[in-house]
């Protein structure tokens, strides 16, 4: 864990890593996109699903798919699959605390829109503990785990990888920024949507692209600020 202390940025994605998987909130997004390419396609649903699947194993995300195979205008796709309500999910105070903590710069970096992702970390009440959201419209539609996409977020924040932490609940994602030099953490979720997820099931061990795995992001960040001595007991006999 020591090597949090020399981290300066920290960069989390979205969707089931900053709030549970038991919110089931990318079910509705899962429902939506079956729907858009139900529509765009003109295809019964259930072949439409198998398309979304398809594309979400074979291009890293569905809209990369119909991107490359059908010529799609993305932002049609991503005002569609993201108009969801977002009332389930729980406001997480202690969480944006824990972020707030943390020394240095903190970024939320997603697959989806800025409008996402400004809508779920509002409702969890964690908005403003962010230094900024970079989107897939920031990474020019290339989308986690391109390397590709890393290489635009730290050239876009001036970020030094070795002074990074990515938490992530794909462990696939984590590949590139371990390449890069960031400390690597797989928060685990309860939604197994991608053939990598389930093969989770059958490690002995994790990969070496996984340095740190937890179920509880908040409790994970609590032990780095003990580490890092940033702790809520810490702060206060600093102020007294």
């Amino acid at each position: 864990m020591d090597r949090f202390e020399k981290t300066q940025a920290w960069i989390f994605d979205l969707d089931n890593t900053l709030y549970p998987a038991e919110c089931n909130l990318f079910a509705q997004v899962d429902q939506r996109m079956g729907e858009f390419i139900s529509d765009f396609l003109d295809l019964p649903f259930d072949e439409a699903r198998k398309i979304q699947k398809s594309y979400y194993a074979g291009y890293g995300t569905t809209l990369s798919g119909l991107m490359a195979e059908h010529g799609l205008k993305p932002e049609l796709f991503l005002d569609y699959v993201h108009d969801i309500d977002v009332s389930m999910v729980p406001p997480a105070p202690e969480l944006g605390d824990a972020i707030d903590r943390l020394p240095g710069e903190k970024y939320i970096f997603t697959n989806g829109s800025r409008q996402h992702a400004e809508n779920v970390a509002g409702q969890l009440g964690i908005l403003d503990r962010f230094n900024d959201v970079f989107d897939i419209g920031a990474a020019g539609f290339v989308p986690k785990p391109e390397a590709e996409a890393y290489d635009k977020f730290l050239q876009a924040h001036k970020v030094t990888a070795r002074e990074a932490a990515m938490f992530e609940d794909m462990p696939h994602n984590l590949e590139a920024p371990h390449d890069l030099g960031m400390v690597t953490v797989l928060v685990h979720s309860s939604f197994y949507d991608h053939p990598i997820q389930h093969q989770i099931k059958e490690w002995k061990s994790p990969p070496e692209h996984v340095h740190h795995m937890t179920e509880d992001i908040k409790g994970f960040l609590d032990a780095v600020h003990v580490v890092l001595g940033t702790g809520n007991d810490s702060n206060t006999a600093q102020k007294s």
